[in-house]
């Protein structure tokens, strides 16, 4: 089993740039491949963006791509999410997720999830 924390998170002018980070523990964070969802107010659960269990590939949501720039350090058990050139519609409860077998956009897979984090964006 492992436990996952989400920091991070805050209140950004549009444009601007945030770094979220989630750390697990219970096992060896490279036992999972990861994941961020978010949650915007009266909306469905998203997927953000996922990276494989050694950090060598990634999957990102058509919404974030070139914004957005998920990375782990294994030795640390540590995975990030860069967010830049943040909008509005970028505001929502962010969660990590971790899945002992392959990265993937489906929720359904992952077996661990965090508390999350709120990321607000002004305009």
């Amino acid at each position: 089993q492992v436990q996952l924390a989400e920091s991070g998170g805050g209140l950004v002018q549009a444009g601007g740039s945030l770094r979220l980070s989630c750390a697990a523990s219970g096992r060896t964070g490279s036992d999972f491949a990861m994941a961020w969802f978010r949650r915007a107010p009266g909306k469905e659960r998203e997927f953000v963006a996922a990276i494989t269990r050694g950090g060598t590939s990634t999957i990102y949501a058509d919404t974030v791509k070139g914004r957005f720039t998920i990375s782990r350090d294994n030795a640390k058990n540590l995975v990030f999410l860069q967010m830049n050139s943040l909008k509005p519609d970028d505001t929502a409860v962010y969660y990590c997720a971790a899945d002992p077998s392959a990265a993937t956009r489906w929720a359904s897979r992952y077996d661990y999830w965090g508390q999350g984090t709120q990321v607000t964006v002004s305009s």
